[in-house]
This record gives C-alpha cells, sequence and structure tokens, in this order.
C-alpha cells in the first residue's frame, strides 16, 4: 500500500473517529474504504460528463469510469441519461471491443 497525507476539516476527522467507534473498526481501515468509494463514484460522474458533453462514446465512457460497457449502459439509464448512439460511435465501440485501433 502506499501512503498519502491529507488534510481534512475537524468534522471530518471526528466524523470519521466516530464511525470507527460504532462500527468497532480501524479509522484508516474506514477511510481507505472510503476514499475508494468516493473515487470510483468520481470516475463514473466524470465519464458520465464526458459522454454528455460528446466528448466520449459509450465504450470511452465506460473505460473512463471503470465499468464494463453493460455496468455504463445500466449507469446512465439509473441517472436518466439518453444514449447517444451514432453509426460512428458504435463502429468505434466496437472496434474498441474487439481491441483494433481503426486505423
Amino acid at each position: 500500500m502506499e501512503v498519502l497525507s491529507v488534510r481534512v476539516p475537524r468534522e471530518v476527522k471526528e466524523g470519521l473517529e466516530e464511525l470507527a467507534r460504532l462500527e468497532g473498526r480501524d479509522k484508516a481501515e474506514i477511510a481507505r474504504e472510503i476514499l475508494a468509494r468516493g473515487v470510483r463514484e468520481r470516475r463514473i460522474e466524470v465519464a458520465i460528463r464526458a459522454y454528455r458533453e460528446g466528448r466520449a462514446t459509450l465504450w470511452r465512457a465506460a473505460e473512463m469510469a471503470g465499468l464494463s460497457l453493460l455496468e455504463m449502459v445500466e449507469e446512465l439509464r439509473r441517472q436518466g441519461v439518453e444514449l447517444q448512439l451514432s453509426v460512428e460511435d458504435l463502429e468505434e465501440d466496437l472496434r474498441a471491443a474487439l481491441g483494433e485501433s481503426g486505423s
């Protein structure tokens, strides 16, 4: 594991300590869990924003989010984002799925 030092507001530190006490677990373990969950959620947010703005195809957005194509479609559905599939996007996504460069 890597070491990461961060400064947090007192309320965050106290909330973390309270969770550790309530769960009877180590504060560092809970912080790692919360941070991992936050990173995953943020990656999904960034990928959805890129997809919505047309800066990423469905396949690329899934890749950015660290999700499978089907998981990405489900996440978009859950968040009420309409699929934007052009023939070009489908071709690009298929090439990406097959591991081709498209050149």
